[in-house]
């Protein structure tokens, strides 16, 4: 990556530490995003408005890669398609402005995409067919960046999990509980791998490696929750259970990374067990 340029436009926490990452290699880059006074040092603040058409005062002179890496402020469908859509049209019209075309362009989607709950097996082929807007709008995006003229690159990650947000660690100290049958299958993935996929695309593309137009970020490990909960609910120590239920979600899908795998990338945590262990002591 190094002398390379990296606009991380949305650069909230996956996309700082995958500028870390960057940096560290060499790379310039440049987060974009409306509070630059979160970002680390060795981001360089780009402050903008991807709800704003006008191209931001301090945009570099060139721009070798791009990565898309928002997230909605408001979650309801204009909030998403304002962040996604929208949002990424404004990016594109402000490189088509200063008549920049970047090598590649790397847009985070999800796998929200995919309709499958019935613990289906899902791949890059797979259909997708959300059946609710947050999933069809994310779509749409995909499309609008597939087609926009530039080397486009698509990966759909899983959950995110990490330190900062130890949401299910903290329902499982709760007592939550979780419908078992028929299994409710999730897919996830550590922060730092969903950070070091990204960047193993970056540095794919410099090698002269041939990218496809669509990687899943996900672990090895698409488990049942009831599973996760289990084994979380041993590590913490928990023994009480409460009255809530997380009762059967819309979407229950397993999802491979054998993609990403085939290109070389490997996780740190190939699991679920991996990576909540690592976020941490357990309780006594």
């Amino acid at each position: 990556m190094r002398e390379s340029c990296v606009v991380i436009a949305g650069c909230g926490d996956l996309g700082c530490r995958l500028g870390e990452r960057l940096a560290t290699q060499g790379a310039e880059v440049h987060g974009l995003r409306r509070d630059v006074s979160r970002l680390p040092a060795c981001i360089r603040p780009l402050p903008g408005d991807l709800g704003h058409a006008q191209v931001p005062a301090d945009w570099p002179q060139r721009v070798d890669f791009l990565v898309y890496a928002a997230s909605a402020n408001r979650h309801d469908e204009s909030g998403y398609r304002e962040a996604y859509v929208e949002g990424l049209e404004h990016v594109l019209g402000w490189l088509a402005q200063r008549g920049q075309r970047p090598r590649r362009l790397l847009f985070v989607s999800s796998t929200g995409v995919y309709g499958q709950h019935e613990g289906e097996w899902v791949d890059e082929s797979s259909p997708t067919e959300p059946r609710g807007y947050t999933g069809q709008v994310m779509l749409e995006a995909e499309r609008r960046a597939l087609a926009s003229g530039l080397p486009a690159t698509v990966v759909r990650m899983a959950g995110l999990y990490h330190p900062d947000r130890p949401w299910l660690q903290s329902q499982v100290r709760e007592g939550l509980q979780v419908d078992r049958d028929p299994p409710q299958y999730a897919n996830r993935i550590h922060r730092d791998d969903a950070a070091s996929l990204l960047a193993f695309l970056l540095h794919a593309e410099i090698s002269g490696q041939a990218l496809d137009d669509c990687y899943l970020g996900v672990d090895d490990d698409p488990a049942p929750l009831a599973e996760v909960v289990d084994w979380l609910r041993e590590r913490l120590g928990v023994t009480h259970w409460s009255e809530q239920r997380m009762t059967r979600r819309a979407g229950s899908k397993r999802c491979s990374n054998a993609r990403a795998r085939a290109l070389g990338w490997v996780p740190a945590y190939p699991s679920y067990r991996d990576g909540y262990a690592a976020l941490g002591e357990p309780v006594a």
